[in-house]
């Protein structure tokens, strides 16, 4: 494809680099979250293996999923360009189904740490 092809599809590419971009800041959140959990609970006076186990999964499994939502956004992201070049784009689902259970993951396992393990 030459340069001229692609110009002429300039607002969907784009659009295609916004929500690119905007996959990249959903993962480093999601890393972020991670840290942030594992930060508070070890400033806190809590020492019990359970406790030190679970929190720590948090923090690796936030990571992982950081890492993940990364490389996903990134092949989608190329997919959508070439669809974009050859007039053969549909919307993905699959990335929306993974976020929702990335997001709904790490809430019951926030869940689980903060009224099962936390509790004095």
């Amino acid at each position: 494809m030459n340069q001229s092809d692609e110009s002429k599809y300039i607002q969907q590419h784009l659009a295609n680099e916004r929500t690119y971009l905007a996959w990249i800041r959903t993962a480093i959140a999601i890393i972020g979250v991670g840290f942030l959990a594992t930060t508070l609970h070890f400033n806190t006076p809590m020492n019990e293996f359970l406790d030190n186990t679970i929190a720590m999964f948090i923090s690796l499994f936030s990571l992982l999923l950081g890492l993940l939502t990364i490389f996903f956004a990134t092949f989608v992201y190329y997919r959508n360009r070439k669809a974009i070049n050859s007039q053969t784009f549909h919307s993905s689902y699959k990335i929306i189904f993974y976020m929702t259970f990335i997001i709904t993951t790490i809430l019951v396992l926030f869940g689980i740490y903060y009224f099962f393990v936390n509790t004095p």
